[in-house]
């Protein structure tokens, strides 16, 4: 007779023989980086010579759809349809990465090949997003071998433009409603709060990504003869960023502060562990005064400073640049007026007295912020499948400190988003070096397994 441990035990044999990390291999070896232009049909390659055949094999029917948005790549959709009166979910992963880096990874290692070193497993793309949607396509594959049927219907879509902002994702979405239409999203992506412990989170933190520029003049003059005559774009850029937040990084306009974090968010966050002993120590004078680590970081807006220039930094000379720049984003909770951001920006610049700095928005995507009432029936269902497999009581956020499309699953489809995180924050994700850990993808697999089966054999909560 089928049961929950004996398709949990499949799912550890197929880690363990060495199956998983070939099964890897193979998508990470396709180089899916979705911000090179000359890498898009690798996206498609991505769909049709790996996805693909891994649902069809599952006995999914699939089709490719071509994105309308031509800054986006083609989505995968797939169902397997076992009788409509059954609970049905949609999973979801993204098959491109960001930029492999090449040259910059330790020992020489070509990101878009697996390397093991110890318990790490190294490639571009292991922990965002690979290896997290192979996980859970693979349980699948465990509960059919032990029950030659899910007991439930199950959508996949594949997208392979998130690092770009998911371009044309939500569009997909409405057109396609009808065909995506499901009881609850059940997906994996960013990091565990703590490597050894499942992680829940029911929605993010939105992003949103703009430069801000000042062009005063063409070329750049002697600072010698110039020195003193002549505005200097880099002073007047560095100043009008002071004015969006001060020296700890605190933010000072107005309707950049939420208003919603709540006793209720407090309370939900307040015993939760923040940081990763193998990142960097978390700086205590940093942020907004008064909060917890885990309330700035999971229940506050966070202003960065991600890139700036003027002059020539690499090659500096004796001379004034006539023009500065500063590529800026803000991480925003719910509750944050994502419409009003760029003209409230506008407002607080002129009344500082900084006319003169533009604001650009950048083509990198924006993502809303969004959360569900962690009390929602299908959190709660996968908090009890996770302890029961993992014996640990999962860590569970109102929302990821990251963005991602969740908004396109929440509001345009509609559902309760339960997202179940296979990385940590160790991972180096986004940048040379990324990799997973063994012991975390292991665990995450045994979890998965056992929480489809939960579904399988316990229908929708109530």
């Amino acid at each position: 007779m089928p049961s929950r441990t004996e398709a949990i035990q499949r799912a550890e044999t197929y880690f363990d023989n060495g199956a998983f990390l070939s099964d890897l291999a193979r998508l990470i070896a396709i180089p899916t980086e979705s911000q090179e232009r000359h890498q898009k049909p690798q996206l498609m390659r991505y769909l049709k010579e790996e996805i693909r055949p891994l649902l069809e094999r599952l006995g999914f029917k699939t089709h490719i759809f071509e994105n309308s948005d031509p800054a986006g790549g083609p989505f995968l959709f797939g169902e397997r349809i076992e009788d409509s009166n059954l609970p049905t979910v949609l999973t979801y992963g993204h098959g491109d990465v960001i930029r492999g880096q090449a040259g910059s990874w330790n020992d020489g290692r070509d990101p878009f090949v697996v390397e093991e070193d110890g318990d790490r497993i190294y490639g571009r793309g292991t922990a965002d997003n690979k290896c997290q949607h192979l996980i859970n396509l693979q349980a699948l594959g465990c509960i059919l071998q032990e029950k030659k049927e899910l007991g439930f219907n199950c959508k996949v879509v594949i997208e392979t433009s998130e690092e770009t902002g998911s371009a044309g994702l939500d569009e997909f979405f409405q057109e396609h409603k009808k065909l995506l239409a499901a009881d609850v999203l059940i997906a994996s992506d960013g990091p565990r709060l703590q490597a050894d412990t499942p992680t829940v989170f029911t929605g993010a933190r939105g992003g949103y990504t703009f430069t801000l520029q000042v062009n005063l003049r063409e070329g750049a003059n002697h600072s010698g003869n110039w020195g003193g005559l002549l505005a200097d774009p880099a002073i007047i850029l560095a100043n009008a960023i002071s004015c969006i937040a001060d020296k700890r990084g605190q933010i000072r306009i107005p309707a950049w502060r939420p208003t919603s974090l709540t006793s209720d968010i407090r309370e939900a966050l307040k015993d939760l562990p923040v940081g990763d002993t193998q990142g960097p120590a978390i700086s205590e004078n940093w942020g907004e005064e008064g909060l917890s680590p885990a309330e700035r970081v999971f229940g506050w807006n966070s202003f960065a400073v991600l890139a700036m220039k003027s002059g020539v930094p690499e090659a500096p000379v004796n001379a004034i640049d006539g023009y500065a720049f500063a590529v800026c984003q803000l991480r925003f909770v719910v509750g944050t007026d994502y419409r009003g951001l760029l003209p409230s920006l506008r407002a607080h610049l002129d009344e500082n007295g900084f006319e003169n700095v533009e604001i650009r928005q950048e083509d990198r995507g924006f993502f809303h912020a969004t959360r569900l009432p962690t009390n929602n029936p299908w959190v709660t269902f996968a908090m009890t499948s996770l302890e029961a497999t993992s014996g640990k009581k999962p860590h569970l956020l109102p929302n990821l400190a990251g963005s991602l499309p969740n908004e396109c699953f929440a509001e345009t489809l509609g559902l309760p988003t339960v997202w179940i995180p296979h990385s940590y924050a160790g991972c180096s994700q986004h940048a040379p070096n990324e990799h997973i850990l063994k012991p975390v993808a292991r665990d995450a697999l045994r979890n998965m397994v056992g929480l489809f089966w939960d579904i399988s054999e316990k229908g929708a909560p109530c």
